[in-house]
Formats: structure tokens, sequence, C-alpha cells
């Protein structure tokens, strides 16, 4: 890789130009710019599967890229492992934290780099480093002899930050550092960004959430199909204009809406109550709608799918699906007819160890099928929903969040149930995954089935169902025609604070 200086602006402190990355006959990374300036936020923003992940791999030293230039503060650039990375002043902080749960706060800031006397531990020094950082990030208070796991998720990311502070990074990048973060924590976490943003470190944002890529950043740079394809002056660009760049077509095109037919009642609820949540609620699916249940984290609406697919138990009420009167198990729901996409993939949804056929067959996986037929099943599905892979035979572990709930939801496609329960399903992946998912949701309702949907996102509840039902803490209000309902007046229900929208 050449290594010559680039010409820099004065206050530039990170610039990557035609950064190239393969593997084997895979193209991750076809020539990427990017620069950052000091006392500047970049959101890097895309697809997944656009090659976000693999240029900050090359970044942070872990991938040696095959081309292309890297410069810190002008001079070359070129890490031949993360400790290299490190050292030259770039930090990154993961969605998955990398910190010694076991150990105190201190001893994970200075991990790998404690200060010593002769053979011994200076642990007057580690004491006094650790609480300059944590008192730079604001704050003092976290206690350094806490071991991290009593910590809160958003405080052991500040414990994360605080070892990138301590080792003096100049670059430091954040990827999806909310995703597991309260509301409140995410404006606390915004407050430090941009304490750090003052205090001349350069940062990178990677985000799916554009609401907060135009509240955090000051430009943004948007990566498809591992090129650099735009980018600019975050507050001059619209979501809209961003999201065209990230998916090559217009945001009207999201949202499909073919003509649906609303036929029989295929599903009926009522006064349905769980062990804790749901308090009481009711409903009709038909066949030919997607129905879409709004309201807060923690309402009930989760609790509600879970009873009705078997897994949570039911204290009260009735639930009718075609012929079939009560509570029933996963398996026998199976068996009657409903499927179930969990929010969390991870732990419920896939089992990531095993290759893609498996995960899509597995629960309906017939006596003495051969493997190659398992994969041409398996294929149909994959090549339907677009799944990023190398093979069916690939780990469903190494696909991006975005391939794995496409993958999730191929599962339910196999098995050709009536009703679709479909918990968050485009919850933390790209805006080109959800896309995909409205599309296949548009299709089926238009073919016959029914989709119960449960979304935080109300733009995606207004652009993909037929009617709408709000839950506010445990009960569940009258379903309402989407032409009938607005945003405001779903949000007034949801938080208990109008009468009926």
């Amino acid at each position: 890789m050449p290594v010559a200086p680039v010409a820099v602006t004065t206050s530039e402190r990170l610039r990557m130009v035609g950064v190239h990355k393969r593997f084997g006959a895979t193209i991750a990374l076809g020539g990427v710019d990017l620069s950052v300036a000091s006392g500047e936020i970049l959101a890097l923003v895309g697809e997944n599967g656009a090659g976000k992940s693999t240029l900050m791999k090359v970044l942070s030293g872990a991938h040696l890229p095959d081309d292309g230039v890297m410069c810190i503060d002008g001079q070359p650039y070129r890490p031949r492992n993360p400790l290299d990375a490190r050292r030259a002043g770039v930090a990154m902080i993961y969605q998955e934290l990398s910190l010694a749960k076991h150990l105190s706060v201190m001893e994970n800031i200075l991990l790998g780099m404690e200060p010593t006397h002769g053979p011994f531990m200076a642990w007057n020094l580690v004491r006094k480093r650790s609480a300059e950082a944590m008192a730079q990030l604001g704050r003092p208070d976290i206690p350094l002899d806490a071991p991290v796991y009593r910590l809160s998720v958003a405080e052991q990311q500040l414990v994360e930050i605080a070892r990138a502070i301590a080792i003096g990074c100049r670059v430091l990048v954040l990827d999806e550092p909310t995703s597991s973060l309260t509301k409140r924590d995410i404006v606390c976490l915004f407050d430090l960004v941009t304490r750090l943003k003052q205090q001349g470190h350069a940062i990178v944002y990677i985000s799916h959430f554009l609401e907060e890529v135009k509240e955090i950043s000051d430009r943004f740079t948007v990566l498809r199909d591992g090129r650099s394809v735009g980018g600019g002056v975050t507050a001059d660009a619209s979501t809209d204009q961003i999201i065209a760049m990230m998916v090559g077509r217009t945001v009207d095109e999201l949202y499909p809406r073919s003509p649906r037919t609303a036929g029989e009642v295929v599903l009926e609820v009522n006064n349905l109550a769980g062990a804790g949540k749901p308090e009481s609620a009711s409903l009709t699916l038909r066949r030919g709608e997607i129905l879409g249940i709004a309201g807060l984290v923690g309402a009930g609406r989760t609790e509600l799918l879970r009873s009705l697919f078997g897994l949570a138990a039911v204290r009260s009420g009735k639930i009718k699906f075609g012929a079939y009167v009560g509570a029933s198990s996963p398996a026998g729901r199976w068996s009657q007819g409903m499927g179930m996409v969990s929010e969390d993939r991870k732990a419920e949804g896939l089992a990531l160890s095993l290759s893609l056929s498996d995960n899509i067959t597995l629960s309906k996986l017939p006596p003495f099928l051969s493997p190659s037929r398992q994969d041409d099943l398996s294929m149909r599905w994959i090549d339907r929903l677009k799944i990023r892979c190398r093979s069916p035979r690939q780990s469903a572990g190494d696909l991006s969040g975005g391939n794995q709930q496409k993958l999730a939801v191929a599962r339910l496609l196999l098995h050709d149930v009536d009703v679709l329960l479909l918990d968050e399903p485009t919850r933390g992946i790209d805006v080109g995954s959800k896309a995909q998912i409205y599309q296949v949701m548009d299709e089926l309702a238009c073919a016959g089935k029914a989709v119960l949907m449960v979304s935080s996102y109300l733009p995606e509840l207004m652009g993909v169902c037929d009617r709408i039902a709000v839950m506010c803490r445990g009960v569940l209000g009258d379903a309402k025609p989407v032409k009938e309902l607005t945003e405001h007046q779903i949000m007034l229900e949801a938080t208990g604070s109008g009468e009926a929208a």
C-alpha cells in the first residue's frame, strides 16, 4: 500500500483514500474515501453488508487493506494489528462491549497498558489515570473499585470510552452505540459525545437510526456495495435524501402497498390477560391484512404476542384461531398454522451456530431429508429474500444483522403459515433489508395471509399496516384504519395523554 503523506487541511485528523479489501472473489471494499477532522462527528451510514464493518476493521488494524492510503494528522498510517492502531490513537467502541466484567472499573480502563514499578503494578497510577479519564467524561461518581458487571449497560459503555481516553485516542469510532440504551441513557451519551467533540476528538459515528445521525453528526458518508456513494453536511440533507443514497431508490418505494382485500376472521382474541401483561387485549385479525400494535416499551405488546403463540401463560380470556379455541404450545401453534418471529433474534429467533439451511428447516424437518434436498429448500427462500451468504451451509452467526432477520422470516415462509406474528421485525437492521421485509409482508397479505406486527417505529406502522391498535399500560385499544390515524394521535393514546385517536 502506498505510504506517501496526503495533503490535508490543518484540522483534518483522519483520511482514508481509495481503500480496497477483497476476501477471495468477494470485493468487500471497492475504493472507499473517508475523512474526519478534529472536533468533528462524521456519521458513517449504509445498509448491512455495505462495507462499514470491514472499513472500520481496516482502520482499527483487524484487517490489512489491499490498496489505498490512510493518514492520521497527515502522517502515513498502516496498522499491522489492533495494538498498532491503539498506539496510534485509534479506538473502537463496538456494539458488543469488550470488557472483563469480573475486573474493576479502573482495571478495565488500563487493561493491557498498566503502569508498573519494576515487577509490581503501580496501583496509585492506575487509580490516578482512571480517575482522570472518568473526570474527562464527566462521570467521576462511578466507583473505580466496582466490578464492571455491577454497572448498567450505559455505565459499562462509559468505561469502554474511558479506556479510549486513557490511551490518548485521536480517532474514536462508535459502532451502533445506542442499540442497548434507554432514551435517558441516549441523551447522556449524546452529551458525552458532544463534550468529546469540543475537546478536539475526531469521532466516527455508525448507526442505522437516521434520527440519531441527524441529531448528533456534523457530516455524513454513505457506503453502498463497498463503495463511497455520497455524503455531505448533515444539516443540509434530508432523511429521505440519505435513505435514497443508501438504498439507491426513493423513500416512496420503501413501503409497498398493493391493493388488499380483508377476508374472513382467522384470529379472534377477547379480553386476554397474561400472567403479568397484557391486562386486557381484544382484537380480530383477518386474512389479507396487516394489523399493527403500537405502544411504548413495556406496555405489554411483546407479552401479547408471546401469549398468543404459547410462549407465555394466559391467565384469562379467549383465543380463537381458526377451528382451535384456547391457549396452546409453540409446537401446537406451528402445526395449527401460526408462526412467530421474536424481537430477540440472537437469543430466541435463530441458532447462530447452525447453518442457514438448518435454521430455515429446523422446525419443519421431515425424516430422511438429504442435505442436498435441505439446501434446495433453503435456497428458494434465500434467493427470494436476497439473503447475502456464501452458501446455505454458512453459519447463521456469520451473517449481518439484516440478513439474520431475513433468515428468521424465511423459516415462517417455509412453513407457509396462515398467521404471522412479527415482533419488531426490522429492529436493528438497515433500510435496504427493511424494504425487502416490507415487500414480503405486502406479498403475504395480498396472498391471503394474516400478519400481526409489533413495532416501536411509527412511520413503519403507518407505512405497511392496514389497521393499528395501541397498547397502553397493558390494555389494548380498538384497532382503527391507518387512514384515520396520525402519529401524533397514536402517541397520545400510547402515553395515556388522550382519548380515542
